[in-house]
This record gives structure tokens, C-alpha cells and sequence, in this order.
């Protein structure tokens, strides 16, 4: 199955771009070409953009303790497994304390350097990091890629408690919802959501079906229209029935 998330408001917006960008992180990060930790360090700057934002910290802690305590109330409940739940609230715990223990924006530290911001800078032109442009950066990425390494997960340490408490909250929210399955007739399928809040969509459909989900929603109403790519690699309408799973996720 493909699985694809669609975000109902900015908060979740936001969180599930964060997501993305510290998967590529992490996988360029771990690799060893020059050019990939290039890449790494580019998609470093996505996050510091990103995560910017004054009242990111803040959410994820409001939201890390507005699910404790719905946790919480949990205790003694014979459906619920004493182990699992003390394990998620130790979780929250942690990422929570480590939220408290960031100070300033989220990426302060790369911008306090200036040698990081002068990279960063060239980056917004085309081709602005070749190395008669950058010949610091040209000798950075000739270097170890042990050394590379090792500075790539400094500059990404401090950003780190943000990616946990987003881990936990969008695990949660993935959670909250259960799946229904649809058919989308001539590949198109429309839903009235009657007063129920969502978050988050999360549409499933089986690989080998040749076609993806287009998604239009509101409070009101969640519209999808399923289409494939044609020969010239424009999208086109699906004009078959198309079965699918549909999650609507609320925390």
C-alpha cells in the first residue's frame, strides 16, 4: 500500500514537512559521498527554515501534556497494558524535558555561524556553491567523511528534541483515527463530514494501482479525485472505480 497524509491545518502541515526533512537528514547523513552530505546540510537549512516558527516549541509541549494527561486517566483500565502505557508517558517525559532544556529559536545555533550562514546564503542562487565560490566549503566536503560526519550530527543535535516530540505527537494522531474502506467511483469520491473534527487524512491505496489521490477538504466536506500520469507525464482523471482506505485522524 501507498500511504498518503493530508493535512487538514497548519500545525499538521507544518509537522508532517518537519517529518520529511529529517528522514532525508538522517538517511543523507548517514551516507558517505561528499555529495550527499552536501545534500544533508542543504536539507539542515529546510529545517532551520521550517521549524522557525516562535511557537513550535511551545505546541508540541502544550500538546505533549494535554496527551499525558488524557494517559493518565488510562491507568487501571483493564483494556490497556500497564507496561505500554508507562513506557509512552516516560517517552513524553524525556522529549518534554528536552524541549525545556532548548533555548532561543529552533537553529540559533546555525545561525550564529557565520561561516554555516555564508554557505546557507550562496545556496539561493544557482549553482552558487561551486568551488571557486565557496572554497572553504570545497575543502569541508574533501575532507574525512568520518570528520563531515561528525560535524553534520553536530549542527543536527540541538534540533533533535524537536523531531522526538513531532515523532510522538504524529504517531498519536496516526493512531486516532480507524480506517474505512471506499470505493471512488469513476475516480472520484466525495464525503459530508457531518460536525466530525479532523486533523489529518490518511489515504490508502494498493501499490499497483496506476493512479494517486488529489485532495480537496474542509470542515465540511472531503472531495478526492484519483489520477494517473499519462505518456507525457501530465496527470490526467482516473475514470475507474478505485477502492481505498480512508482515515480520518483527530487528536
Amino acid at each position: 500500500m501507498i500511504i498518503y497524509d493530508h493535512p487538514l491545518n497548519e500545525r499538521v502541515r507544518t509537522l508532517l514537512r518537519l517529518e520529511d526533512l529529517y528522514v532525508k537528514v538522517k538517511h543523507f547523513s548517514a551516507l558517505s559521498d561528499r555529495m550527499e552530505h552536501h545534500a544533508a546540510l542543504l536539507t539542515l537549512f529546510e529545517i532551520q527554515e521550517v521549524a522557525c516558527r516562535a511557537d513550535l516549541k511551545s505546541d508540541l509541549l502544550q500538546e505533549l501534556e494535554r496527551q499525558k494527561h488524557t494517559l493518565e486517566a488510562l491507568r487501571n483500565n483493564p483494556a490497556i497494558s500497564e507496561q505500554a502505557l508507562n513506557e509512552v508517558l516516560l517517552d513524553i517525559d524525556s522529549v518534554a524535558s528536552s524541549l525545556h532544556g532548548m533555548s532561543g529559536k529552533v537553529g540559533q545555533h546555525l545561525r550564529e555561524n557565520e561561516w554555516l550562514m555564508s554557505i546557507k546564503q550562496r545556496t539561493s542562487i544557482p549553482g552558487g556553491v561551486c568551488e571557486f565560490d565557496l572554497p572553504s566549503y570545497h575543502f569541508w566536503l574533501n575532507q574525512d567523511e568520518a570528520l563531515r560526519r561528525q560535524d553534520l550530527a553536530s549542527w543536527l543535535a540541538p534540533m533533535l528534541p524537536i523531531r522526538d516530540g513531532m515523532a510522538i505527537v504524529l504517531r498519536m494522531l496516526r493512531d486516532s483515527g480507524k480506517t474505512s474502506r471506499h470505493t471512488a467511483t469513476h475516480g472520484a469520491y466525495q464525503q459530508m463530514l457531518s460536525g466530525r473534527i479532523a486533523q489529518m487524512l490518511r489515504i490508502s491505496v494498493a501499490q499497483s494501482l496506476p493512479c494517486f489521490p488529489e485532495i480537496s477538504a474542509n470542515k465540511y466536506a472531503i472531495n478526492i479525485r484519483f489520477t494517473t500520469l499519462g505518456g507525457t507525464q501530465k496527470p490526467r482523471g482516473c475514470n475507474v472505480d478505485v477502492e481505498f482506505g480512508l482515515t480520518l485522524c483527530n487528536l
